[in-house]
């Protein structure tokens, strides 16, 4: 998230009447994140966030926004998106595509521990299992396809040892994703890119409850392992050293598998797709940095951590129950 268009008030008041939210009170821009405008609206009814999508196009946004509306109904905790009159709930701002939700409550835990690995663990698996009859489909926006195309990109930029890297991994994902093995897995809508700041708990300290996943616009259809895989990359490791904390992953991948047995292919499978979804953050985030686009509130992560994370993969393979 960040701001690479400025809202005006008043054009901002002039959305949220016609989705009959009530008086606008304050608009306020998100500063993180690196993809859409966003910006806090309070109402009369409510607090909400409004998105400015920046390259998604009116075409690409129904299957998000209808993949959280679906989810919503099932009772997973996302954001809703807000329809107006006609039961519309993709917008235009600025010739731009809009769409505002409900604000989640709580605030991000940004040094997880077992209790709110096990939470995440079992909201994604019900998730998964949510999401099994959802109508519409499209691919992962950032899977192998992208990956290949991208690295191209980025290649001026890169070391010779990130370049053997980048390489050797990049030939080693496209053999994979060609396998039987991985083609077989259980698939269906996935987040993709549920980050400790993607997630909201609230409650007292030690008693946190998991209020919700939201920002879905990397969401395709892909492996569920893919989805396990981002996460323990993020909840579950040494931020400093990329290194897997295996007691956190346990209890994460054990959450999960009491919702959604995990079968034995995914278990196999785990510590490849593990250097799959290090190797998807570290092209994105190079391509972030190198390339990127002007914005007024806008703030690149650092490609360095995933260059490490997926060194640390690499060299330590891991699997659930070992």
């Amino acid at each position: 998230m960040a701001v690479f268009t400025e809202v005006a008030f008043d054009d901002a008041r002039a959305l949220v009447g016609r989705l009959s939210l009530g008086e606008l009170r304050e608009l306020r821009g998100i500063t993180s994140g690196i993809e859409n405008t966003n910006y806090f609206v309070s109402c009369a009814h409510g607090d909400y966030v409004l998105t400015l999508f920046e390259r998604l196009t009116f075409e690409q946004l129904p299957f998000y926004l209808h993949l959280m509306k679906h989810l919503a109904l099932r009772g997973i905790p996302v954001p809703e998106p807000q329809a107006d009159a006609e039961g519309e709930i993709l917008h235009s701002l600025y010739g731009k595509p809009a769409a505002v939700v409900d604000k989640l409550a709580g605030g991000h835990q940004l040094a997880p521990d077992l209790h709110h690995c096990e939470q995440v663990g079992a909201m994604l698996a019900r998730m998964h299992l949510a999401g099994r009859d959802f109508g519409l489909h499209q691919p992962n926006p950032r899977g192998v396809a992208w990956w290949a195309e991208t690295v191209p990109l980025v290649r001026p930029f890169l070391t010779p040892q990130q370049l053997a890297l980048i390489d050797s991994e990049l030939a080693y994902q496209q053999a994979l994703a060609a396998s039987a093995a991985l083609q077989g897995l259980p698939k269906g809508p996935i987040h993709a890119d549920l980050f400790r700041d993607n997630v909201m708990f609230d409650g007292l300290p030690g008693h946190e409850k998991l209020t919700g996943f939201f920002d879905f616009y990397f969401a395709g259809v892909d492996a569920f392992l893919f989805d396990i895989a981002v996460c323990l990359n993020d909840w579950c490791i040494d931020l400093d050293s990329g290194r897997l904390d295996e007691e956190r992953a346990e209890h994460f991948c054990a959450a999960y598998h009491r919702e959604r047995p995990l079968e034995g292919a995914e278990v196999r499978l785990m510590p490849a797709m593990l250097r799959a979804a290090a190797l998807r953050f570290w092209i994105s985030r190079l391509w972030d940095l190198h390339l990127p686009r002007d914005a007024s509130l806008l703030k690149a992560h650092d490609p360095a951590h995933f260059e490490r994370v997926l060194r640390e993969r690499v060299a330590s393979p891991w699997h659930f129950g070992s």
